[in-house]
């Protein structure tokens, strides 16, 4: 069994993460720009699935976050679930699941996220190592009612692009083929 203190230094970990998690939805819903780079290491990275961001160190990532910024109005990003799993006592891994309402293209949209995370514990607290960002989808609320229909639910660009998630999982091919639906 774990010691007390250890298990109070797991817990705190786990807090600081969870705080970062929303200091992230915080800071960039409020334009918090001087606040942003706070939140990640210097060689961290920001990506998302589809390949439309894809950001290295934090002057790169800030440069992605300006040109997002161009094309958003005001949004509300929402978190629900943070799973961490410690890799030791300087890392941990994280999937976080939330979803934004967001005004983008002329039109207000909303989008389900997933973010798959690497935290590290830095002499400043924990920070964002790495960050990818996946979409099950992101369209006009329009369209919402109708949307998990069709495998294209990425409505953020001129073309509508495949969700990033479940289909491509593996764990829900591989389901789906037992079931005889794939």
């Amino acid at each position: 069994m774990q010691k007390l203190e250890d298990r109070i230094t797991r817990l705190e970990a786990e807090s600081q993460i969870r705080q970062l998690v929303a200091r992230y939805c915080f800071y960039i819903d409020d334009r918090l720009i001087d606040r942003i780079p706070t939140l990640f290491t210097p060689d961290a990275a920001l990506r998302s699935a589809d390949g439309v961001m894809n950001a290295s160190g934090v002057d790169t990532i800030m440069a992605q976050f300006h040109g997002r910024f161009d094309v958003l109005g005001p949004g509300h990003h929402f978190m629900h679930d943070v799973q961490i799993d410690f890799e030791g006592n300087d890392q941990a891994r994280g999937r976080v699941s939330g979803h934004a309402e967001l005004w983008r293209r002329g039109q207000m949209m909303v989008t389900a996220i997933r973010y798959d995370d690497i935290y590290r514990n830095t002499a400043d607290g924990w920070k964002i190592a790495d960050r990818t960002i996946n979409f099950l989808y992101y369209v006009p609320v329009a369209e919402y009612p109708d949307i998990l229909r069709t495998l294209d639910r990425n409505h953020a660009y001129d073309e509508p692009k495949p969700a990033d998630f479940p289909e491509q999982l593996p764990s829900w091919t591989e389901y789906e083929k037992s079931r005889g639906r794939a």
